[in-house]
């Protein structure tokens, strides 16, 4: 196994000072904590945003792994459909259940897609889960008697602890849980990556066939982070959900598919900060873009991925962590 381990480990880039990147993270979850008290008309923007994040996250694993998916929306809107059809089966669920449940659909229908399309690669991976994610799509907008069709089902308000609680309250807990979320898995997922699993799974994208040479499998390999990247992006399903308050067939849209690859591009291929970074500055950009510059705000959003991918191909977090190194450089040299 050590054997394996060390094949399959990648070489880290350097990121700077440990020390400056937890101050940067602190810093950043202390603003993003205090977002309801400083600027409450944003908070369920950058509620939104998180959600995003949470699916983004979900992408940036396979991307990990040199694999892009064009249909991970479908897990996405999988645990959103699945809170909705729990909470008209189950008036008053707590969000908690509600979350769990949503994940476990995601996660099971993960696996159903998983076994079939961790035979592919590349161009292939990506359009069969694109194909899935638009099966999907039809059937939800089809079977109008059972999924609302186009007008989608309304998400009732959940309790919470087995509390009702009054709108305002509601969302700020909310938040926080997204938040919470946001720490816990995106800690989990880092930590996968540095496990030993996590590291075989990297080396799909380097070296598979040396994986194959040692007698590790790919496919379960790519499995593994397959069923994690799905389990992301139904966590952030069921937030979504639960904060707009309705759930619609636009959710497994393809463009919902390709705007998450594109919040990876964004923050930074890879990353898992930088999931959430991209997702900030998208949703920022898209809001704010579309009010003052309604018919260019897509042409604004593509202009600045182009520059992105042009002058820093790792993404906004590249950019954050070479600032990062040459503070860390000027410091020493002082």
């Amino acid at each position: 196994m050590d054997t394996v381990s060390s094949a399959a480990r990648p070489q880290a880039p350097a990121t700077g000072a440990p020390g400056l990147r937890l101050l940067a993270t602190l810093l950043a979850v202390a603003a993003l904590g205090a977002v309801p008290f400083v600027a409450p008309t944003m908070q369920l923007l950058v509620n939104l945003a998180l959600a995003k994040g949470l699916a983004v996250m979900g992408v940036t694993v396979l991307l990990r792994a040199g694999q892009v998916s064009f249909g991970h929306a479908l897990y996405f809107a999988v645990a959103a459909y699945g809170g909705a059809f729990l909470m008209a089966a189950m008036p008053g669920a707590d969000l908690l259940l509600l979350l769990v449940a949503g994940v476990a659909g995601a996660t099971l229908a993960g696996l159903l897609v998983g076994l079939f399309v961790v035979r592919y690669r590349g161009i292939f991976f990506g359009m069969l889960n694109l194909a899935f994610s638009m099966i999907f799509w039809s059937i939800l907008e089809k079977f109008y008697h059972i999924t609302g069709g186009a007008d989608g089902i309304r998400l009732p308000r959940p309790t919470v602890l087995g509390m009702e609680l009054g709108r305002g309250d509601f969302e700020l807990v909310l938040f926080y849980l997204s938040i919470a979320l946001m720490l816990g898995l995106g800690w989990f997922t880092i930590r996968w990556f540095a496990s030993p699993m996590g590291q075989l799974f990297q080396t799909i994208k380097t070296n598979e066939t040396r994986l194959e040479y040692l007698g590790v499998s790919p496919r379960r390999a790519l499995l593994s982070g397959y069923l994690l990247s799905a389990l992301l992006c139904g966590a952030g399903g069921v937030i979504m959900g639960v904060a707009q308050g309705v759930v619609t067939p636009e959710y497994a849209w393809w463009i919902r598919s390709g705007e998450m690859v594109f919040i990876a591009v964004l923050g930074g291929s890879g990353s898992v900060q930088g999931a959430f970074i991209g997702a900030l500055i998208y949703e920022f950009v898209r809001t704010y873009a579309s009010a003052f510059a309604g018919d260019v705000w897509q042409m604004l959003l593509g202009g600045f991925l182009l520059v992105i991918i042009l002058f820093a191909p790792r993404g906004v977090i590249g950019i954050v962590e070479a600032i990062g190194r040459r503070t860390a450089r000027s410091e020493d040299t002082r």
